[in-house]
């Protein structure tokens, strides 16, 4: 019994559907075959399960050989030397405890500080608990707004029973009554929600939205695609430089100024009053990133919209529109009154997906607001919940007892760490970006799970399963990708182009893409060097495929398996380095950290030793892909 309940928490099924339904397939079809076994889910292809046998060509299961036995033996020690070595520091018997010990705080673990250096864990775990309640009171809030206009009365087509006949509305009309209902709990509750966080700044933010809107609206068609990117780059620029638009620095320009007293000659005006009622986060403009997103992504889905009709699409497909695939929530243009300044408030500010995503297109929100998903189930959401609370106290125990981040902060003398301790601070302070991030991700996508929309899940897999770039890049903030690919590297060609030219046309996108990821993320040299590392890495993966393709080992795949581990064991320290740099210890401390390693003989036996042990690694994450084959599972990640 536990068995069963721990894969049903633990498969694709319950971490997002779309894992094992094709982006091509009606949803609930296929999704009713999962509930018989979540593990053991199958595609499904225009309504009609593929069997097993239709599924392409896998290896047969290696997990019960010698090989593979040896493999998970040896990587579970591994796992636990690589904990001990950096609990082994972090004591306050090692030398350099003192150096750090005033980052530190009290913890809630008997006898424990915990390292909340993290500035961007820090304001989620302190907040983490006010946030609780307003997911709770959210739903609550909507369905004591929907009770109090009777809105299961209009929004649901009911039969009259054996003559099949529907009584009240139609089921389009029905769907439109739905999503008037939800939008218009949605834009007071949205509207709150910002002047809470942001005081008297909503206003600098609704002034953004409504600038932007005018571009899709005002401007000539051939013109929105470019003044929309424009305007949604500059605005990213203006935020940064502009330190959020100070009312005390905007009306300066208008009003006097008075000094405050006859000691003090600091000049205010009224501004400097209207800027005192920041809100909750009086920096708006470091969490409007995401909205930018939003922003482009009304624009050219109403770009699009108008040079096709989302009716005809239905009707020459004769697609249901209660149970379209993802792929075509997405593509398929929402209605041409759809695209609104209310629907539009609607969307950027939606209070769950406001403050960190994950990221919907405008399409989809209105696909979603007209027809609950099939996706969504009591069942799914407790269990995601469940993941949610696992994910939040791995995060707790681990800044209890691995203080990492701290002794980067404080640079403390590395030459007191042995190569191996320098090595696993090093991933260790990686696998604490990917649970910070995880964190808020599933946190706001279980928010919005509650309240009837489902967005991508962001990450796929753990950190730790990753071996190739363009494979991790694929997983790694999931929904932004999807949103990358929609709007950016496809508009621009994408990497379909043939030939030697083709492939570096696709290098190209790929550099312009990870640029604009890199300016999305912050401003700054190395997280541009960052995007730049990560697009010259992808250059070994296309050489590599055309130096090996697969074809020519198709006899002998045991050998191109052993051929491509070597491989990924590279890729697997490229992707290292360049996150490294970007996210945590920038240029400088790369260069220590390096340096620690290669500066004696017992570093590069540590290395060697560590790349034999990504080796056997990578080799059960080529087995576990295998097995998600054998199941009909195939994630291109």
């Amino acid at each position: 019994m536990a068995l069963q309940y721990l894969r049903q928490l633990y498969s694709l099924d319950t971490l997002d559907t779309r894992f094992v339904v094709p982006a091509n397939a009606p949803p609930k079809e296929a999704l009713e075959l999962t509930e018989l076994d979540p593990a053991q889910s199958l595609p499904v292809r225009n309504g009609q399960v593929k069997s097993r046998q239709s599924i392409e060509d896998v290896q047969p299961s290696k997990w019960h050989t010698l090989e593979f036995k040896t493999y998970l033996a040896l990587v579970s020690l591994c796992v636990f030397f690589m904990i001990k070595a950096v609990v082994d520091v972090s004591k306050e018997s090692h030398t350099n405890f003192a150096k750090f010990e005033h980052l530190l705080s009290d913890g809630w673990i008997p006898g424990r500080k915990v390292d909340n250096t993290d500035l961007q864990y820090s304001s989620f775990r302190s907040n983490i608990i006010p946030l609780f309640f307003v997911v709770l009171l959210h739903p609550v809030l909507r369905k004591l707004y929907d009770g109090f206009w009777r809105a299961d009365t209009y929004t649901q087509v009911r039969s009259s029973g054996a003559n099949g006949l529907t009584m009240g509305l139609s089921a389009p009309a029905a769907a439109d009554a739905r999503m008037n209902q939800r939008i218009s709990f949605d834009v007071p509750f949205a509207m709150i929600f910002i002047v809470a966080l942001h005081g008297l700044s909503a206003f600098k933010i609704v002034a953004i939205l409504y600038m932007n809107y005018c571009i899709a609206k005002k401007l000539p068609r051939s013109y929105v695609p470019a003044a929309t990117w424009i305007f949604g780059v500059g605005i990213l620029f203006a935020n940064e430089f502009g330190k959020g638009y100070s009312y005390a620095a905007i009306l300066g320009t208008f009003l006097p100024s008075s000094p405050t007293s006859e000691k003090e000659q600091a000049a205010t005006n009224f501004g400097h009053t209207l800027d005192g009622y920041g809100g909750l986060i009086p920096r708006w403009e470091v969490l409007f990133n995401f909205t930018v997103l939003r922003l482009i992504s009304f624009n050219m889905d109403y770009y699009w919209s108008t040079a096709s009709h989302n009716n005809s699409s239905l009707e020459k497909k004769q697609l249901d529109p209660s149970n379209l695939s993802e792929r075509d929530r997405v593509a398929i243009p929402a209605k041409h009154t759809d695209y609104s300044f209310r629907n539009y408030f609607a969307y950027t500010l939606y209070s769950p997906l406001y403050l960190a995503g994950p990221i919907v297109t405008f399409n989809d929100y209105m696909s979603q607001l007209r027809y609950r998903p099939h996706s969504i189930t009591p069942k799914r959401t407790a269990l995601y919940a469940v993941r949610f609370i696992v994910v939040l106290l791995t995060m707790e125990v681990m800044i209890h007892y691995m203080y990492m981040v701290a002794i980067f902060h404080a640079r403390p003398d590395f030459t007191a760490y042995t190569p191996t301790q320098l090595s696993m601070l090093g991933f260790f302070n990686l696998k604490h970006i990917w649970l910070k991030l995880l964190l808020p991700w599933r946190f706001f996508r279980l928010w919005s799970l509650l309240d009837g929309i489902d967005p991508p899940e962001n990450m796929v897999r753990c950190m730790s399963d990753n071996y190739a770039v363009t494979h991790f890049w694929r997983g790694w903030h999931r929904s932004f990708n999807k949103w990358a690919l929609r709007y950016l590297f496809i508009p621009m060609g994408g990497s379909s182009a043939p030939g030697v030219w083709g492939q570096v046309r696709s290098v190209l996108n790929k550099l312009t893409v990870f640029s604009f990821i890199a300016i999305w993320h912050d401003i700054q040299l190395r997280l541009l060097m960052w995007g730049w590392l990560v697009t010259l890495f992808v250059l070994p993966e296309v050489i590599a495929g055309y130096v090996f393709p697969a074809k020519k080992w198709s006899d002998r795949p045991d050998a191109y398996r052993y051929l491509c581990g070597v491989g990924a064991v590279g890729e697997i320290l490229l992707l290292m380095v360049a996150n490294l740099v970007g996210f945590a210890l920038g240029l400088d401390g790369l260069k220590d950290l390096v340096s620690g390693i290669f500066s004696s003989w017992s570093g590069l036996v540590f290395l060697g030793v560590a790349c034999t042990a990504l080796f056997m690694g990578v080799q059960i994450m080529f087995e576990w892909r295998e097995s998600e084959k054998r199941r009909g599972i195939k994630m291109k990640c």
